[in-house]
């Protein structure tokens, strides 16, 4: 290899190589933001990113030769961590491990991707240097199978971080530290990939300027003292001080079939280095948080990379999830796949122009705002930002939408877009806003109300006004004390916290939910442990949920007999399902329950995913 000498040189660096086993070898940590950094200081470092709110995600390599999926795409055995086909050695896939050495992308122009993310919207890029398969696509000391070895034999990255500094874009690096081509990797005590990936890092934030986020992907094993954790964070803020990082520079570490023992990290302070900034959920909008930041990644072709792609993400879907991110406090990374040669398909410059037009228009309530105060839905979210609150609204009530109450006083209310004025009623209880469907965008009608003071940051009310709010009719929440049992349970969605989650009435932990496996009727029975006059129930569904499928609502007494009270289409995020008796020829709220029965008729089989189940009664 031509790399030969430096590991000559790694051998004299002694300790700083040796994996972690105690505190007492732990390097300082007192330059580490996540560690030492106030609040404020945070605040600071963060607000770029959370001003941003979009994103492009660029996943891209040889694999794209044979229209393979980037990493999951090579067959050969994955050592330790994920291990589809087996434990122990890596072997090779003599096809997806040589597609490099046909991968020539004379049509790659970094400058033409940014001009695109510009249209879209988007401010920030983060584009692939290494992904599981092993292939660094820049030019590394460390690695013979690298983007100089393949017939086009020019510094990817270089050339994308360069245009990025030019054109004013803020620009984030991905590196998988998983890796099963590397023979090393997570062999004996991984002294030697510890240090090859940590020298990789170094590189990539050495060689080409100022780099904004480092956006890890995965590492495995079950023993924290393979990683010397402390070293890499160190290295990495000595070289960018005001560096982000994402939360996923540990993680899988502890977790996962690993034929590894399970070993802690030596200190907390380290878990809390290693899960970084922000977390990430994947392929779905992560649940409403105010309180801890959050970026969803999600791909708008078939799979990460270009795959010859016959399916592309609606670009109405796509707006839809930037809304549902951005009202929901997060971030949207979204996922482009170029092609063998490095353009990107003609779908995907149509989505990102279309939603260019749509985030130019309403550009003051997307960017730089923060999330709330109403809780986001299928009705739609609001972002805030001084005493302006922008509500985006998706679905409306005939020609009106009532929210709940909120805390201030607004004073005026206006079509962003045309600032004509919006008729509104505020009261103690809830605000309405009325219009006409001529006055409605056909996505998202979005409104700017003015308030007599500065919105916080930190409330968070309801979203639409609930008919549950009506204490002396619907009474309170009574399923704290309920238990649920399924037709089934998913042993990686679903936990052992499962009831405490589902049914206490809490607030909603993030990202949480119960699933069910894949079924044709998945159903959920919630035993209320005695008899109670109910009056409804308010359903949850997990954020984005798209699903072809019946809901079916029964209530029991004895868990026999069952009497259907709702039938509807399962695609929207939150149910209110109030339960009525016929009295004197009329409904009356309250029915004699024990048992309550939520289950979805699928045409094939589906996993039955469900957030929260709040039963009220009297």
């Amino acid at each position: 290899m031509k790399k030969v000498f430096f590991y000559f040189l790694l051998f004299g660096l002694g300790k700083q190589l040796i994996a972690q086993s105690s505190k007492s070898e732990m390097v300082s940590l007192s330059n580490v933001p996540q560690i030492v950094q106030t609040p404020e200081q945070k605040n600071e470092r963060l607000q770029w990113f959370r001003d941003a709110k979009f994103g492009m995600f660029i996943h891209w390599g040889p694999c794209t030769v044979g229209k393979k999926e980037i990493g999951w795409g090579r067959n050969g055995n994955r050592p330790w961590d994920i291990n589809k086909h087996g434990n122990g050695m890596r072997s090779e896939d003599s096809v997806y491990d040589n597609y490099y050495k046909q991968f020539n992308p004379i049509e790659y122009n970094p400058t033409k991707w940014i001009k695109l993310a510009k249209a879209a919207g988007m401010k920030y890029m983060v584009l692939i240097t290494k992904h599981h398969d092993g292939f660094s696509m820049f030019d590394s000391k460390e690695s013979d199978y690298d983007i100089m070895a393949s017939p086009y034999r020019k510094d990817i990255i270089k050339q994308f971080v360069d245009a990025c500094h030019k054109e004013n874009m803020k620009v984030g690096l991905y590196y998988s530290t998983r890796d099963w081509y590397h023979s090393d990797y997570l062999q004996g005590d991984n002294k030697k990939y510890d240090a090859f990936y940590r020298n990789q890092i170094r590189e990539l934030l050495t060689n080409y300027g100022k780099i904004d986020i480092m956006w890890f992907d995965h590492v495995g094993g079950k023993d924290w003292t393979k990683w010397r954790m402390d070293s890499l964070f160190k290295m990495m803020y000595q070289l960018q001080p005001h560096l982000i990082v994402n939360n996923r520079a540990a993680l899988f570490i502890g977790s996962g079939a690993a034929a590894i023992p399970s070993v802690a990290p030596v200190s907390e302070d380290i878990r809390k280095m290693a899960f970084g900034d922000y977390n990430t959920p994947e392929g779905r909008i992560g649940a409403m948080d105010i309180k801890k930041d959050w970026e969803s990644c999600i791909h708008v072709g078939e799979g990460w990379s270009n795959r010859g792609n016959k399916y592309f993400t609606p670009f109405k879907d796509c707006i839809t999830m930037l809304v549902s991110t951005l009202t929901g406090g997060g971030n949207l990374l979204l996922n482009f796949d170029p092609t063998e040669l490095g353009s990107f398909p003609e779908e995907e410059i149509i989505i990102a122009n279309e939603m260019g037009k749509f985030t130019s228009k309403y550009a003051i309530a997307i960017y730089g705002t923060r999330a709330g105060p109403y809780r986001n839905g299928s009705w739609g979210g609001s972002t805030h930002k001084d005493n302006k609150m922008y509500l985006f609204i998706k679905s409306w009530d005939n020609n009106e939408i009532s929210l709940s109450h909120l805390p201030y006083n607004i004073t005026k209310v206006n079509f962003l877009n045309s600032k004509k004025a919006v008729e509104f009623i505020q009261s103690s209880k809830q605000v309405t806003f009325k219009t006409t469907p001529a006055d409605r965008d056909s996505l998202y009608t979005v409104l700017e109300l003015t308030t007599e003071q500065t919105v916080s940051d930190s409330l968070l009310v309801g979203s639409r006004a609930s008919i549950f709010s009506d204490e002396i009719t619907f009474g309170n929440i009574i399923s704290s004390v309920a238990t649920a049992s399924f037709s089934s349970i998913d042993n990686i969605k679903n936990n052992s916290k499962h009831n405490l989650a589902f049914l206490n009435g809490n607030p909603i932990a993030s990202d949480y939910a119960f699933a069910t496996t894949k079924e044709k009727n998945p159903f959920v029975i919630i035993d209320l442990k005695d008899i109670k006059n109910t009056t409804g129930i308010a359903l949850t569904n997990v954020a984005g949920a798209k699903y072809n499928g019946k809901l079916v609502v029964s209530v029991s007494i004895d868990s026999t007999s069952w009497q259907k009270v709702y039938s509807g289409s399962f695609d929207k995020d939150y149910w209110e399902i109030p339960f009525t008796e016929l009295k004197t020829g009329a409904e009356i709220p309250g029915k004699q329950t024990r048992y309550i029965k939520v289950e979805v008729l699928f045409e094939e089989p589906t996993m039955f995913q469900l957030r929260k189940a709040e039963v009220f009664g009297k």
